[in-house]
């Protein structure tokens, strides 16, 4: 075993003096131009994108199915039915008309665009005169069935 050791520093040596008679020739280059630092070695990284894009390829992405809850039909109170209509709609389509409506009166804010300024059929349904975007859902939840 030592002698396997030495014959193994003995290589290592061998391979680093060819490296220090080469180093010499560079100083003498490097006192006629002004020296550049070395950009550090990288080493050799293993690309696992390739395997990840492969594995997509393999297994088609499975459709997002929308939750049963949003897609139920839900009566509108007659407050909100002057707004958005009278029929059964599932509460995205309640949102999305009543958005709309805000939208066709020109109804929100114009300084604070997440407010909505409420006109007379508007403050039947919110019961205040100015409503958050984010508290609207809740307020409207209050007049479907």
């Amino acid at each position: 075993m030592a002698t396997a050791k030495k014959a193994a520093a003995k290589k290592a040596t061998a391979k680093k003096a060819p490296a220090k008679k080469a180093a010499p020739a560079k100083k003498a280059v490097a006192k006629k131009a002004p020296a550049k630092k070395a950009a550090p070695a990288k080493k050799a990284v293993a690309k696992k994108a390739p395997a990840k894009k492969a594995a997509a390829k393999k297994a088609p992405a499975k459709k997002r199915t929308p939750n049963a809850a949003f897609m139920k039909a839900l009566t509108p109170s007659p407050q909100l039915a002057a707004v958005v209509g009278s029929a059964p709609l599932p509460r995205t389509e309640v949102v999305s008309k009543l958005w709309a409506y805000i939208k066709k009166n020109k109804l929100q804010d114009s300084v604070n665009k997440r407010m909505v300024n409420a006109d007379a059929k508007l403050k039947e349904i919110f019961g205040k005169a100015q409503v958050s975007m984010f508290e609207m859902a809740g307020l409207i939840g209050k007049h479907v069935k």
